[in-house]
């Protein structure tokens, strides 16, 4: 019972880090209909200046640094790229993103190498002890710190005028446009989001128990990219929802892979996609999309 609630903890905990990623698919696609397939760059981006900086500025200025180059970034993308591609089809931008991608990790994987680099968390190798069951502080810091940003996403995008310009766009673009929200700033401001998001998350994902940030961290956004989709593209629940159960369905796989053997080994590493598949086969939109959504 002990290594099933400290499995359970841990999968909830990162859970809720991979719903941060997945939160910036949903961001984007509900502003421009586009699956960002460059949204792993952008995770490794922001970890990259973490990892580079606190060494000499310190670990929250270099955070606060980090997250603002994964935003420039990810509006740079959406400015620079996709708003001056001609091409009228969503699944050719999101091949455009593909390319993006492409180029970015590889000259970020170029300058990493073969180093794995520290994050220069506060925590570091601390753990608590709650009964016989015993959790990493930066698990517990992640649930917390996601926590917080989702419910604060969650309340500007239904309460603020962000919100409602973003809503109304993922509703009818052209009736938006036509009672004067700036389509071009809401998709900016989608990647940007999406951006920060992604860099908050690259942290969580590189601290202890991890050893650090390395040229395959940004396979992160892999994982969590069957959150976004089981969740439903267009729903900002559905990424939530989805995250937690990949993060569990992860961590119990992996923690009870032994019991498991006949499945193969690395089952928990392919069992965020068996879940998806899963659940599409039942709801080919989603848990919370919307049936009339084209699948990329």
């Amino acid at each position: 019972m002990i290594t099933f609630l400290e499995l359970l903890v841990n999968g909830i905990s990162i859970g809720a880090v991979y719903a941060l990623i997945a939160l910036g698919f949903v961001v984007i696609f509900k502003a421009t209909e586009v699956v960002n397939f460059a949204h792993a760059s952008l995770l490794l981006a922001g970890g990259y200046v973490v990892a580079r900086l606190h060494p000499h500025v310190g670990f929250w200025l270099a955070l606060l640094i980090g997250v603002a180059a994964a935003a420039l970034i990810g509006a740079l993308v959406e400015f620079l790229i996709i708003r001056r591609s001609k091409a009228s089809s969503h699944g050719v931008l999101a091949i455009v993103t593909i390319g993006v991608d492409i180029v970015l990790t590889t000259e970020l994987t170029r300058q990493i190498g073969a180093e794995v680099l520290a994050m220069g968390d506060p925590w570091e190798s601390g753990v608590l002890h709650i009964g016989g069951v015993t959790i990493a502080e930066t698990r517990i810091v992640a649930l917390v710190t996601a926590t917080v940003l989702i419910a604060a996403f969650l309340l500007a995008f239904k309460f603020t005028g962000w919100g409602v310009a973003m809503r109304a766009t993922a509703e009818d673009p052209e009736t938006a446009a036509l009672m004067g929200v700036r389509l071009g700033r809401v998709s900016l401001s989608a990647w940007a989001v999406a951006g920060a998001l992604a860099a908050v998350a690259a942290l969580f994902l590189c601290v202890f128990p991890t050893p650090g940030l390395d040229r395959s961290s940004s396979l992160a956004a892999l994982k969590a990219f069957p959150a976004a989709i089981l969740g439903g593209l267009d729903s900002t629940t559905g990424a939530l929802v989805g995250g937690l159960i990949v993060g569990v369905t992860e961590a119990l796989m992996t923690g009870y892979q032994d019991d498991l053997s006949f499945l193969g080994r690395g089952i928990g590493d392919v069992a965020p996609f068996l879940v998806m598949i899963v659940i599409l086969l039942l709801r080919p939109a989603g848990l919370f999309g919307t049936k009339e959504l084209a699948r990329v």
